[in-house]
């Protein structure tokens, strides 16, 4: 890393300290632990921000625009966390955008020294996710999967992220040994009843935190692209209603599951239920998501959103 790419992250980091302190009106002990840094480190933040002239009447720094749109988009859905991030620009992949920001987010949780239960979703923006995660030893957690690891033809479903999160924080990890979706009903209830099935579901149900992709219903619907379902199910579920996936599980535009025989043969649990003591925080950007985005926060399937300056926009102007 050069050392302007070093002085604009520290900028970053200063700029959103000074807004926490001065226009969010929180002490430099509530800044500290809501970006997971120590007490003097939040002060020596907002110091820098005063010295470098990031702020004065308002915050002169181009990250005051998504702290905004964090702060709309906490009081109009009642999030625990909220991050959004500059966009790259049209033509770029949104994914490249959020997952720095998603990986300091998952450092955040698993610095955490108290054990925790954090279970995964899968997809593209997980992955990369994990791919800017950096190397840190976090022995203390377990690492449970909310999904199948099989894809259809039988061999492992490429966008998991529990094996890659395993290998690089040394932590326990339970995957989901059953397909992402069965051919019926039937089976999927035969591998549910399976011990090692339930003791995976059983941890996944008691997860302190979760980190969830959330997929659209539109053409290029995700579990259309990856082959999960065919054209012909995709015009289905969509016929009645459907606008949106979290860990495979289809809703509506009110953010409501709905009673649809695909969903009846997935092999994944629902998103543990939001708590304020309990996250579960969705990875998602891109104009094509902004629908299934709003509709998971109208229904309280998240209570925490990682996105871009574009999409929340799109999101808060639904």
């Amino acid at each position: 890393m050069s050392l302007i790419d070093t002085d604009a992250s520290a900028d970053d980091q200063a700029a959103r300290a000074a807004w926490l302190y001065y226009v969010g009106g929180l002490t430099q002990d509530q800044i500290a632990g809501e970006m997971g840094v120590s007490r003097q480190r939040a002060q020596r933040l907002v110091s820098r921000a005063v010295a470098a002239g990031l702020i004065h009447v308002r915050l002169n720094h181009h990250l005051a625009n998504c702290l905004e749109l964090e702060q709309a988009l906490r009081e109009r859905f009642d999030l625990v966390r909220c991050r959004i991030v500059p966009g790259l620009g049209p033509d770029r992949d949104p994914v490249r955008a959020i997952a720095p920001m998603a990986a300091a987010e998952m450092e955040r949780v698993l610095r955490e020294p108290k054990p925790l239960v954090i279970a995964l979703g899968t997809g593209r923006a997980l992955r990369g996710m994990i791919e800017a995660l950096g190397a840190i030893e976090a022995p203390q957690h377990r690492l449970v999967s909310l999904i199948g690891n099989i894809a259809p033809d039988g061999s492992a479903s490429y966008f998991d992220v529990i094996m890659r999160l395993a290998e690089k924080v040394h932590a326990p990890h339970y995957p989901m040994p059953v397909p992402v979706i069965s051919d019926t009903v039937a089976e999927t209830v035969q591998f549910q009843a399976l011990g090692p099935v339930r003791k995976v579901r059983e941890l996944a149900r008691a997860a302190d935190v979760a980190f969830v992709g959330i997929g659209q219903m539109t053409q290029d619907a995700p579990l259309l692209t990856d082959g999960f379902l065919k054209t012909s199910e995709l015009i289905e579920v969509q016929r009645a209603g459907a606008v949106g996936e979290v860990v495979g599980r289809i809703f509506d535009v009110n953010g409501r599951y709905l009673e649809l025989p695909i969903n009846q043969r997935l092999g994944s649990l629902h998103a543990p239920a939001t708590r304020p003591d309990r996250p579960v925080i969705a990875i998602a950007a891109g104009p094509s998501k902004i629908v299934a985005i709003a509709a998971a926060l109208r229904g309280r399937l998240i209570n925490g959103l990682i996105s871009d300056e574009v999409t929340a926009r799109g999101v808060l102007a639904l």
